[in-house]
């Protein structure tokens, strides 16, 4: 086992000049075996324990026996409590939850704080059988099913069963200590370790060895997708300034559409099939949320972006005495010359403070070029503008009057003449 646990370590950590590793041990077996190995493997650890004052004493005794340890042995430890019931049901999460919440947070506090290169954890071989089941059971895809993650977090023991880790653990005698909560079957994880686990063990021996096999094949059909996921992104999303079109027509060409709306665009939150389905078919203006993104159709493209920060829909106020650097850059210059991206504008017309906002419903203006007044909606429209074009348009205004469209048109009213004297030139960059 100590070559298993070596060649991996070998292999993850081979570009990392001085590898700084900090171990989640609970005090169990699992976590006492990969303990004693990492010490025989001569690496530079510490150990964090989590006491999730679940257990009273026992949980106690787990904190006191591995920080003995840690004493025993020199090793640098770290321990915390949590108050996980408090936790769970402030954020109306499960008890399992929260415990996990609470925990890969402090241990990303502890790699932060500390420079630790890798945290590692000791789950096994018999774990990665109860997430296959129980992401089954939740209808998960490929990547729920291909097993615990390796990569951000080392899991050594990953191909070890639980069977080989006791078995060393003895033949080494190794202390650790027992969780009775691991004998409860309160929660589903349990209920799958000590009843449907052992019958299909013991109808095929070879169970767990088959299921990496199965997990080998699943992650290798991940990376292949994910790299025709990755071909597709750095050919179809078209980067603008603030946001990324993805033509429709493109997506619909897709077999099987479906799982590849989900792969693409889940990482930004739009995780319904359904949704992403309909809105391919929906009229232009149907959009999306997820916690982070906005996804809106707009004839034949979807238009991706972050969601608006609140200051967007604000209103801000410019005396142009100086430049202006937020929200937008407005540069005063005494060589502008008149292009779409400058106004020169009679200054004896204007009100201060002129007000930047975006558009709203209703708003006209009096386009230089053109004869009488316009409706923005209908000058966006010539212009061709996306409906993410159109909210992120900003107008500098003046008693109530638009006097610019920022960068594209002034309005005749404000535009300066051969006349005028000490025009207000500014310069949009």
């Amino acid at each position: 086992m100590f070559e298993i646990v070596q060649n991996q370590l070998e292999r993850q950590l081979n570009q990392v000049e001085k590898p700084k590793l900090l171990l989640a041990c609970s005090g169990g077996v699992d976590s006492m075996v990969l303990l004693y190995l990492l010490q025989k493997s001569n690496y530079s650890i510490a150990v964090a324990h989590c006491n999730f004052l679940l257990r009273e004493a026992a949980s106690d005794g787990d904190a006191a026996f591995v920080s003995g340890y840690c004493t025993a042995h020199g090793l640098q430890y770290f321990e915390q409590s949590f108050k996980t019931k408090d936790h769970a049901k402030t954020k109306g999460i499960s008890t399992q939850m929260a415990a996990r919440e609470l925990r890969y947070q402090w241990f990303d506090t502890l790699k932060n704080d500390h420079e630790f290169t890798h945290l590692l954890t000791a789950h096994h071989l018999d774990d990665q059988l109860e997430t296959f089941l129980i992401n089954l059971g939740r209808g998960s895809g490929i990547k729920g099913l291909s097993g615990i993650p390796d990569q951000l977090i080392l899991r050594p023991l990953l191909t070890v069963s639980k069977e080989d880790i006791m078995a060393y653990a003895k033949e080494n005698k190794i202390s650790w200590r027992e969780d009775a909560s691991n004998a409860e079957e309160d929660y589903l994880r349990n209920q799958l370790r000590h009843q449907l686990i052992p019958k299909w063990k013991a109808i095929q021996p070879n169970l767990i060895e088959q299921l990496e096999k199965s997990q080998q094949q699943l992650r290798m059909a991940e990376e292949a997708l994910a790299v025709q996921c990755d071909q597709f992104i750095a050919e179809y999303f078209i980067a603008k300034e603030d946001y990324v079109a993805i033509s429709i027509e493109v997506l619909q060409t897709l077999k099987p559409l479906t799982y590849y709306l989900h792969a693409l665009f889940s990482p930004y939150g739009f995780t319904h099939f359904s949704d992403l389905n309909a809105l391919l078919v929906a009229q232009s203006g149907k959009q999306l949320f997820s916690v982070t993104h906005r996804l809106l159709k707009d004839r034949g493209v979807l238009l991706l972006s972050p969601v608006a920060q609140a200051e967007d829909k604000e209103i801000f106020h410019w005396t142009p005495t100086e430049d202006l650097s937020f929200p937008i850059k407005l540069r005063l210059g005494e060589h502008v010359t008149e292009n779409a991206h400058s106004a020169i504008l009679a200054t004896e017309a204007l009100k201060y403070p002129l007000i930047l906002r975006k558009y709203k419903e209703g708003d006209y203006f009096y386009p230089v070029g053109m004869k009488g007044k316009k409706k923005l909606s209908k000058f966006f429209k010539d212009q061709k503008y996306s409906l993410l074009e159109k909210e992120q348009q900003w107008l500098l205004c003046s008693g109530g009057e638009i006097v610019w469209v920022v960068g594209q048109r002034v309005d005749a009213r404000f535009a300066a003449t051969s006349e005028t004297q000490n025009p207000l030139r500014i310069v949009c960059d």
